[in-house]
Parts: C-alpha cells; sequence; structure tokens
C-alpha cells in the first residue's frame, strides 16, 4: 500500500474495512497547465476586448462625444445622449464580464486543493471539503496519462463517458471525459495501481470470449 496521507475520520468512515491500494492528498484540483491555458486565453481575451472599451467608451469617460456609424447613419453620443450607446456599451460589457469570470476561473483552479484520493480493489474515492465522491475502476477507459516526476506529478484517468464536439469546419467528434488526481506524490506508482484495478474490473469481454 502507498500512503502518503493521514486521512480526514469522514474518508476513513467511508472506505471502512476496504483494503487500500493507495492513499494520497492532492495539492490541486486540476492540472496546472490546464489552468495556465486558460489563464492565458482569458488574458488574451481580456486585451482584445480592452481595445473596445478603450475605442468606443473611453471618450466618454472623459467627458467627450463619441461618433460611430449605426445602420448605415452617423450616430454621435455624449456625456448628455447616452441613449445610443447603451446597447453597444451592454454587449461589450457582456465579453468583458466574460474574460473576467475566466480569468477568476483560472485563479481559483491554480490555488485550489485537489482534496484527498483513496484508491480500493473496487473503486476509486475522492474527499474534498467534506464531500465524498466513489467512483467504481470499471467506469474508467484505461487511457491513462501520468506527467511531472517521480515524486511529483499529475495523473489524467480517462472515463467512458464523454461528449460530442461539433466542429467549426469538420464533422462533429466524441470527446472522453477525464479524471485529475494533481499535484501527488509518486505519481508513476500510483498509476500502475490504477491500471491494474481498471484492467480488473473491465466490464468489456476480452476478444478471446465466445
Amino acid at each position: 500500500m502507498l500512503e502518503s496521507a493521514t486521512l480526514p475520520p469522514e474518508l476513513l468512515a467511508a472506505i471502512g474495512s476496504e483494503t487500500r491500494d493507495f492513499a494520497v492528498k492532492s495539492a490541486r484540483s486540476q492540472p496546472a497547465r490546464t489552468s495556465l491555458v486558460l489563464l492565458v486565453f482569458s488574458v488574451v481575451w481580456l486585451l482584445f476586448t480592452s481595445i473596445f472599451v478603450v475605442a468606443f467608451l473611453g471618450p466618454l469617460f472623459v467627458g467627450k462625444e463619441v461618433t460611430f456609424t449605426s445602420n448605415g447613419v452617423e450616430t454621435v453620443a455624449g456625456p448628455g445622449n447616452l441613449g445610443p450607446v447603451i446597447v453597444p456599451a451592454l454587449i461589450i460589457g457582456f465579453f468583458v464580464l466574460v474574460g473576467l469570470g475566466m480569468f477568476s476561473g483560472a485563479i481559483i483552479s491554480l490555488v485550489s486543493k485537489g482534496g484527498y484520493f483513496v484508491g480500493t480493489p473496487t473503486r476509486l474515492i475522492h474527499f474534498r471539503k467534506k464531500s465524498l465522491r466513489s467512483i467504481d475502476w470499471e467506469q474508467f477507459s484505461g487511457d491513462i496519462e501520468v506527467r511531472g516526476k517521480v515524486t511529483k506529478g499529475d495523473i489524467t484517468l480517462g472515463l467512458r463517458t464523454g461528449r460530442m464536439v461539433r466542429n467549426k469546419n469538420g464533422p462533429e467528434r466524441y470527446v472522453p471525459d477525464s479524471f485529475y488526481i494533481s499535484g501527488i506524490p509518486e505519481p508513476y506508482e500510483i498509476e500502475k495501481y490504477c491500471r491494474k484495478r481498471i484492467k480488473e474490473n473491465d466490464p468489456t469481454p476480452s476478444s478471446g470470449s465466445f
């Protein structure tokens, strides 16, 4: 058994007399690279929308008029005539809020702890913030990715569930769901336990079965 964390009493009660393959505490709720990609995208999004904020609404903030074309008609708006800019301002504001939401989500995911993960012969248990989730090993597809060093890294487990994603210039494709165990010690050793239990609990009959 690989155990590197002292488990909370609520989690111990849920495990009961089950054998534990491993028990670890995760440093993050998802891989840092995933959060960083979202962070960079949100920054680019905010920089792009800020161009419209400065160009379109900037003059109004300093008491000047702004001229724009609406339905082929030149329109002038200013501090005393804000009606024409209300709808464009709401649209720009919506995109700014979307960018701020993505930025906040990326920061939260970077600092959010992942909780505890315990593997038993039949299931993977995740305990975080007094909430427990139990997933039978048969729910995993066997697609496992490990990143990081021997001493600390991330594991991504592919699930059998997923969703169809429509490509802009192509047919729909199936994208499987992923389950993250991030910022844990000895990820390569834990991957061995996961792979072993997934194979043992695989509900799919082998190719040699009749």
